[in-house]
């Protein structure tokens, strides 16, 4: 017991997260996405909506720590209405509402006055669309009547990328990949997210989506490009606003932000990919 406490000190160490906590919140989010797309796939508009507000929050408070201007009430009020319009309209749904928001919340930060309006005038849009717009082609996954499929596939995706990148890097880890950026990711653990995402989406396409096992193996490709992309530009967030976590709410992991990072830039990528597979293939 004591030698597995051992080892088990020494990777949440090299990891920089505890790793109990963090495969218990993973395996629960998991749970509850195919519940409520099981259930019935309104309740995951919810769930999206739920989290992008938690997510406001913390990303309002972390602007706010460098004296950033954001009113929380009117990006929740912008992020709920995007929400309801993705799920009753579709991408025109989302395209619209985003475009009626953010004049709206400029308009709002008129009430201000002129000091510091640039600044919270850029945060606030910068909010909108990385929060609730690119959260939006999640709920734009799950809207079809294969919506479980597909957000199903998706979350393999993301977790084999998350997953293995993670677990290659912390046990083979050696080169840093972007060390001014994310000093605990390594091009080990980018080559281990390649290899399992690439298998992951090769079996998920063929047998969650009943599509070519190859067109699974390109889209995953894509989506550890834009996973690890996502997770170093919250990176870059947060070494910008001096902060290790966006959040504490989730353990092991931090806030949703950190949980959110590779998901909220892969999300359209797979919504565009699986379009251009309905339309050409």
């Amino acid at each position: 017991m004591s030698d597995f406490q051992s080892i088990n000190d020494a990777i949440n160490k090299r990891a920089g997260r505890k790793l109990g906590p963090s495969i218990v919140v993973s395996l629960s989010l998991i749970a509850l996405i195919w519940f409520a797309l099981a259930y019935h796939r309104e309740i995951f508009a919810v769930v999206v909506a739920v989290a992008v507000l938690f997510g406001i929050r913390e990303i309002v408070r972390a602007f706010g720590a460098r004296d950033i201007y954001i009113s929380v009430v009117s990006l929740a009020t912008g992020a709920l209405g995007l929400t309801y319009a993705t799920w009753n309209g579709g991408v025109a749904g989302l395209a619209i509402a985003t475009a009626i928001a953010i004049p709206l919340l400029l308009i709002q930060l008129l009430t201000k006055g002129p000091e510091g309006f640039v600044q919270s005038a850029t945060a606030t849009t910068f909010s909108l669309l990385y929060l609730p717009f690119l959260a939006g082609f999640l709920i734009l996954l799950a809207r079809p009547n294969n919506g479980l499929e597909r957000v199903m596939t998706f979350v393999v995706l993301v977790g084999c990328n998350d997953t293995f990148g993670y677990a290659v890097g912390v046990l083979l880890g050696k080169h840093p990949l972007v060390p001014t950026i994310s000093p605990k990711k390594s091009w080990e653990g980018l080559i281990g997210s390649f290899v399992f995402t690439v298998v992951g989406g090769s079996l998920s396409f063929a047998y969650i989506l009943s599509m070519d096992w190859w067109i699974g193996a390109v889209v995953g490709l894509m989506i550890v490009f834009t996973a690890t992309c996502g997770d170093l530009i919250e990176s870059a967030m947060k070494r910008d606003l001096q902060l290790k976590d966006m959040g504490s709410l989730l353990p092991g992991h931090g806030g949703i932000l950190d949980r959110l990072d590779s998901v909220l830039i892969s999300a359209p990528a797979l919504w565009l990919a699986l379009e251009l597979v309905k339309r050409w293939l």
